[in-house]
């Protein structure tokens, strides 16, 4: 430690800091401030970040950087609008030199900066003092002064948002993003034993930083993977110096990581020994064979759901204008829908692994925060009413026809590919409904590894291609339905009519998100607040129930809760009496994300309730009753 200190002592620093930009550019490094957002819009906590890029070999250092080094700090002096800046760090990497181990960055980081306005909605003009330390043979401190300012309007998503949302995923919360938990950590003899366990994919090559008070030093871990990873046991050496206080019996900081996963949590030793049972681990299969279960009633659920029930009807009114057909080939027709819905969740299975490895955010419905799709879908939905209405005729969906004369002009076949095409549209119209079942199958496979992905992904399609299935096997069953006749007419155009209005509502959508128009709240007499997870535990200690509501414009099902049990009686009453929050998910939001992901959800609706009896929250089901309300409301009071 004194000959790198010493080198550093040797180094003369950079110059004073030169006039605020937002950008700084060295020898070794470019530094850059960056924001989630274009506008403050009316947020409680702003999402910037401090994005370092470094050359090749050198490195920048952690909260704790170990046995040499400093960390970045930043001082907000000077500032316009800002009453606090809380720099976050995401998960490090251990560099051993010389002995020596240290803790921190090489090639690139970003760190997450959270921006207190003092007046929410006003514009801000960040002056940040930026101090660091980068180190090769040599080390240099370096001293930036930085600026961004950011106008008032709408909190437009901007191009960085990405990147800091990738690196607000790696900063470690209590191991609910990492999907591994502490289940055992004591003092034996000199050294500190943690036992870890994983809820999520195997542990590979986990690791432990320790902080402490001064005179406790904890050496790199000895590593023992048991259970095939799902178990991980890690030995520290623990250095005591003579002045320092007894470990056991000492608050300590735990880091424990696995490659990009990472937990947080402090702990006694002592007390966490005495009060730890580890629970047994069941074997993975066993895991997994009733989360299939869940996963196959869930998706049968989503064909009642609005989102699908039209493309069924659809489905069976053409089956109804053929009922003299063959049922040979109303038997292929079905399963040709079967085939399209299970072959789209695959490729939703495939997209949601590749995403998840880039560090990105992923859930359920994402891609309806995107306007591209909500435009082309909402076409789509306004082409199919127009052909159901007999405006002109290409074999349903359209695309499939326009595809089926591209692949084949062979008659027999078009028809296959359209029925095929119509299982794709069931699967898109699906997605951003959330039926029971549906989100705990979905939280199961993506906080787990791309095998459980795709097994769960097949079974959520087997279950919504079943009615199709059942058809397939049964092609009697189409007997039972009334016969053809005039009825039909005003079947068709009540389906158009549902078809054109989920093109509305998706246009309306479309429309919001790009500030064509301005989204519009019921007044239900609430007083909802921003969401704001950092101001949830302040409210708990008040002895305040809080309730917070993560929706979306897309979300049907987020809309019947409402309709049905959050505006009436006596749901509507108590919740005038709790700190109601509202999380609005409809465009992307990091923190929205990071807070799904904190109780394994990926989808929503998702509703959680707070209170003095409850700190750590009460996660509601997705389809929401006036009595499961209503008790979490007391449980939590």
């Amino acid at each position: 430690m004194g000959a790198v200190l010493g080198l550093l002592a040797g180094v003369p620093g950079p110059l004073g800091p030169a006039l605020a930009q937002d950008s700084a550019t060295t020898d070794q490094t470019r530094v850059e401030l960056v924001s989630a957002v274009t506008a403050t819009g009316d947020l409680a906590k702003i999402p910037l970040g401090v994005a370092i890029t470094l050359k090749s070999g050198w490195k920048t250092y952690w909260r704790s950087p170990g046995d040499a080094g400093f960390p970045p700090s930043i001082d907000i002096a000077g500032s316009e609008n800002v009453a606090a800046a809380d720099l976050a760090f995401p998960v490090p990497h251990r560099f051993e030199l010389f002995g020596l181990q240290t803790f921190g960055y090489g090639e690139e980081v970003v760190f997450p900066l959270s921006i207190t306005p003092r007046r929410p909605g006003s514009p801000i003009g960040l002056r940040a003092t930026l101090r660091y330390l980068v180190c090769e043979q040599i080390c240099i401190p370096y001293e930036h002064r930085l600026a961004l300012d950011l106008p008032a309007g709408t909190a437009a998503v901007s191009d960085d948002a990405a990147l800091i949302s990738r690196y607000q995923a790696l900063v470690p919360d209590a191991g609910a993003k990492a999907r591994f938990s502490l289940q055992d950590v004591r003092v034996e003899d000199d050294t500190l034993a943690i036992l870890l366990r994983s809820d999520g994919a195997p542990l590979l090559k986990p690791d432990a930083i320790v902080e402490g008070p001064s005179g406790l030093y904890f050496d790199k871990p000895k590593v023992e993977i048991l259970e095939a990873g799902r178990l991980a046991r890690l030995t520290l050496p623990i250095d005591r110096q003579p002045e320092a206080p007894d470990p056991a019996s000492t608050a300590l900081t735990l880091t424990v990581f696995d490659g990009t996963r990472a937990l947080e949590q402090n702990v006694v030793p002592e007390i966490f020994a005495d009060v730890a049972r580890p629970a047994p681990v069941l074997p993975a299969e066993s895991r997994l064979w009733p989360m299939l279960l869940v996963a196959l009633t869930g998706g049968l659920i989503l064909n009642v759901m609005p989102c699908v029930l039209p493309v069924l009807i659809l489905k069976l009114s053409h089956v109804l204008e053929h009922a003299g057909a063959a049922r040979r080939h109303m038997r292929t027709g079905f399963l040709a829908s079967a085939a399209g819905i299970v072959t789209a969740f695959m490729a939703l299975a495939g997209v949601l692994i590749a995403v998840k490895a880039s560090g990105e955010s992923i859930g359920w419905g994402i891609q309806f925060q995107q306007p591209v799709f909500l435009g082309a879908l909402a076409l789509l939905c306004f082409a199919l009413a127009a052909n159901v209405w007999g405006l002109f005729q290409i074999p349903v969906p359209a695309i499939a026809g326009a595809l089926g004369n591209i692949a084949d002009r062979a008659e027999p076949r078009r028809p296959l590919l359209a029925s095929f095409t119509t299982g794709i549209l069931a699967t898109v119209l699906a997605t951003p409904c959330s039926a029971p079942f549906v989100g705990t199958a979905v939280g199961f496979a993506l906080a787990r590894g791309p095998g459980e992905i795709v097994t769960i992904f097949a079974a959520l399609g087997l279950g919504l291609a079943l009615p199709y299935l059942a058809i397939a096997s049964f092609p009697h069953l189409v007997a039972w339905l009334p016969r053809p006749g005039r009825w039909m007419l005003w079947m068709k155009r009540a389906l158009g009519l549902s078809l054109a209005g989920t093109g509305l509502w998706l246009a309306f959508i479309l429309a919001q998100q790009t500030g064509l128009i301005a989204p519009t709240a019921r007044d239900d007499g609430i007083a909802w607040t921003r969401f704001d997870a950092a101001a949830i535990p302040a409210l708990v200690k008040e002895g305040k129930v809080v309730f917070v509501d993560v929706t979306a414009e897309w979300c049907i099902t987020c809309k019947a809760n409402k309709e049905f049990v959050l505006m009436r009686e006596p749901v509507l009453g108590a919740l005038h009496e709790t700190a109601a929050m509202r999380a609005d998910w409809t465009n992307p939001d990091p923190a929205i994300s990071a807070y799904l992901a904190s109780f394994g959800r990926f989808g929503i609706p998702m509703n959680v309730v707070y209170g003095p009896a409850a700190p750590d929250g009460i996660l509601l089901p997705e389809l929401l009753s006036s009595d499961g309300v209503m008790n979490a409301l007391r449980q939590a009071k």
